[in-house]
């Protein structure tokens, strides 16, 4: 049991995709500009993580070598084509936020790579784990960086005024905020992390 709470907290602290990795940059930029969006795209990359490893360590010994990487797609595309369908079905308005960056999950390097360096290689439980852990990590990313972007750049968190006194910097709603946020967040990090070595 240590082991598989080792591989969860892993994604989410010395592998976090992006603020270790730095990976999936482009829907953080993207999506980031209000707390719903954060989480919305943050348990939708989760499931197709959760899914796709689950599903491409299953079938890890079955799959010829020169066509591992077209069939890991496949299984990806699956589960965006669920999640995609899924959120169409109940929750129209953050599907229309997220808008493009929803399928685009499917070439989401986060996803692509733990199929290919993780779940390729380890059993099912283990990477059942990491894709939890990965997804984890990644939301809970999303949730600073939106969190951090919607307060300062509206005052409001979850579309609800916390400060009825407050001038918003206008700056981070835009996309030059997303990437000042999270400059400043990798910075902070790396800041800890030299610390502690």
């Amino acid at each position: 049991m240590k082991k598989f709470i080792h591989e969860f907290l892993r994604g989410i602290i010395k592998e976090n995709p992006t603020f270790v990795l730095v990976l999936g940059l482009c829907p953080t930029l993207a999506v980031s500009t209000s707390l719903i969006n954060g989480i919305g795209m943050g348990i939708a990359a989760t499931f197709v993580l959760l899914g796709s490893n689950i599903i491409i360590s299953m079938i890890r010994n079955t799959v010829p070598d020169r066509i591992r990487i077209p069939c890991y797609i496949v299984v990806i595309a699956t589960f965006v084509t669920i999640t995609e369908m899924t959120m169409k079905a109940y929750s129209p308005a953050l599907n229309r936020a997220l808008g493009i960056y929803v399928p685009l999950i499917v070439v989401n390097c986060i996803v692509l790579g733990r199929a290919e360096a993780y779940a390729s290689k380890q059993t099912v439980i283990n990477s059942l784990f990491d894709g939890l852990g990965m997804g984890v990590g990644f939301t809970l990313a999303l949730i600073l960086i939106s969190g951090i972007r919607e307060f300062l750049g509206a005052g409001q968190l979850l579309g609800h005024t916390i400060l009825a006194r407050f001038d918003p910097v206008f700056v981070l709603g835009m996309p030059s905020g997303a990437l000042l946020v999270i400059g400043l967040l990798l910075g902070f990090f790396n800041i800890l992390k030299n610390r502690k070595a």
